[in-house]
């Protein structure tokens, strides 16, 4: 059995970094660095939970085009790919990255992921996902994740989620009327105002509370994170860091929080695991390549 199996869409990430500047319509710039990666939230949080020691697994689509390569690239981080579908139809997912050292654009083809939503939600009401726990990078439809989120934990798991900017979704009423059902939530600071009409993060987390969710991690970027837990509210500054790359950084905060909980770590420390993997993320192209060992976490563990 996994400790975690982290679902959601796949990409072929097409990273281009190290420009002079933002072009705007019309325009052209060059970049100085290109990376070709394995990408999307659910590919880069479970290579970092890989790394960290926890056995991880992703349930995903890949196209017959790249289906070889991403298993082959999951394999080398240590990520379980029983769970990666072959689409002999559709080609598979791509985003084409531009990256700043603070922001990032993303152009993207949908491609086989088309069929993710539905072959999950058959794997989980069949019960055959074998995991202690399961990270879902996507977000739901709010007419059935309900039921869906109730189909995770019959498999006997707990249960996590970080959905990413999908305005429509986030704004949406049923949103804090389901996802109590949530072990653990993972919103961003853009994406929590968005949720609670708020601005101010203890007032995101307030209204959190109030709608009765029991676990909260909000990341704020470079103002670090903080965390509703049972009720009592947490904060942690992140690591100094020089970024070139900020792809995939709330990822990676997810697979140092998720490590952390799931060892029963307490709230602190769970809080600074994700700081510091999000932080170290940054420091090299893509959203892999960066995220730290787990002695390196440790080691930075100590000195915070």
């Amino acid at each position: 059995m996994l400790d975690v199996l982290v679902a959601g869409e796949l990409y072929a990430d097409l990273i281009l970094s190290g420009f002079d500047f933002w072009p705007q319509p019309g325009q052209e710039a060059f970049a100085r660095e290109f990376r070709r990666e394995i990408g999307g939230g659910a590919a880069i949080t479970a290579c970092g939970l890989a790394r960290l020691g926890t056995r991880a697994g992703v349930f995903g689509i890949a196209g017959l085009d790249h289906h070889a390569w991403m298993a082959s690239r999951f394999a080398e981080q240590g990520v379980n790919t029983t769970h990666l579908i072959v689409d002999e139809t559709e080609p598979t997912a791509f985003t084409v990255a531009v990256s700043m050292p603070t922001d990032r654009a993303f152009f993207t083809y949908l491609g086989a992921n088309r069929g993710f939503a539905k072959a999950f939600r058959d794997a989980a009401e069949a019960r055959r996902l074998q995991a202690r726990h399961v990270h879902l990078a996507f977000a739901p439809p709010w007419d059935t994740a309900a039921a869906l989120f109730d189909a995770v934990h019959a498999n006997g798991c707990t249960l996590s989620l970080d959905a990413g900017w999908h305005e429509e979704w986030l704004a949406d009423a049923r949103a804090l009327v389901v996802l109590p059902k949530v072990d653990v939530f993972f919103p961003n600071e853009t994406e929590a105002a968005r949720m609670t009409g708020e601005s101010d993060p203890p007032r995101m987390l307030a209204r959190f509370a109030e709608a009765r969710l029991r676990l909260v991690a909000l990341k704020l970027g470079a103002k670090g994170a903080a965390l509703l837990w049972n009720g009592r509210t947490h904060c942690a500054p992140p690591p100094p860091v020089t970024p070139v790359d900020t792809t995939g950084a709330g990822d990676c905060f997810d697979a140092g929080f998720l490590h952390g909980w799931l060892n029963g770590d307490p709230p602190e420390r769970c809080l600074r695991a994700g700081n510091v993997c999000g932080a170290f993320s940054c420091e090299a192209f893509g959203g892999i390549a960066g995220f730290p060992s787990r002695e390196c976490l440790a080691r930075e563990m100590e000195r915070m």
